[in-house]
């Protein structure tokens, strides 16, 4: 695989992990509607830098453990695929809930900074905290990187891909900041809940079948 289709590959299973419904967009889309888009704005980027940080700490670990032994590899490969499976299933299984506005994970940290007191700063630092504490994200990296990542990746991969992470997960909690400062956005997407939220755990399922399916051929040569 080129570098190019490296980092497409993987940017495009982070972006669709970070479309997943979880304390991270519950964070986001309490803040910006409860405050300001500028508000919303400094959560996204809370919410970047923190993937950036995962990204940082899931290469440093992985990639050169996986350069020196095959069958983990192979082994961390299929696992990421059965995550990812289980992932489009939680997520296909709650596309009938109503989506809860507030979470064990977010809720403290949203009514902390419910008055005049939270500033952009303040969002941001919330937003990276909540991110960083959240292990479902953590696993999704690790599996990620373990799933796509080549034993030999590129050195131009490495470098790009945490400030590229970065660009996925702001920019992702960006729209979702843009789109809940304004309320009609905000009930069209509780109106088509059902159907987006199908449609991505449809989606990554389909991902971690494949990396299943590419792992146990492997193991078979």
């Amino acid at each position: 695989m080129t570098s190019f289709a490296i980092l497409g590959a993987i940017l495009f299973a982070i972006g669709i992990g970070a479309m997943s419904p979880g304390p991270s967009f519950v964070l986001v889309s309490r803040i910006s509607v409860a405050h300001s888009r500028l508000h919303g704005i400094a959560t996204a980027i809370g919410m970047g830098l923190g993937g950036a940080l995962f990204a940082v700490l899931a290469l440093a670990g992985l990639v050169a453990l996986l350069q020196q032994v095959d069958w983990l590899y192979l082994a961390l490969k299929c696992a990421g695929g059965l995550y990812l499976v289980y992932l489009g299933i939680v997520i296909w299984r709650g596309a009938s809930e109503p989506l809860a506005m507030t979470t064990d994970g977010a809720t403290d940290a949203v009514n902390e900074g419910s008055g005049k007191q939270l500033s952009p700063l303040r969002a941001m630092l919330v937003a990276f905290a909540t991110q960083i504490s959240n292990p479902k994200t953590a696993v999704v990296y690790a599996s990620i990187f373990a799933a796509l990542m080549p034993q030999a990746p590129p050195t131009a991969v490495l470098i790009a891909l945490p400030p590229l992470v970065f660009v996925v997960e702001a920019g992702w909690y960006l729209i979702v900041a843009l789109a809940f400062s304004a309320h009609r956005s905000q009930r069209a997407y509780l109106k088509w809940k059902v159907w987006v939220d199908r449609l991505a755990g449809a989606v990554i399922g389909a991902l971690g079948i494949r990396l299943i399916g590419e792992s146990i051929a492997a193991f078979r040569r």
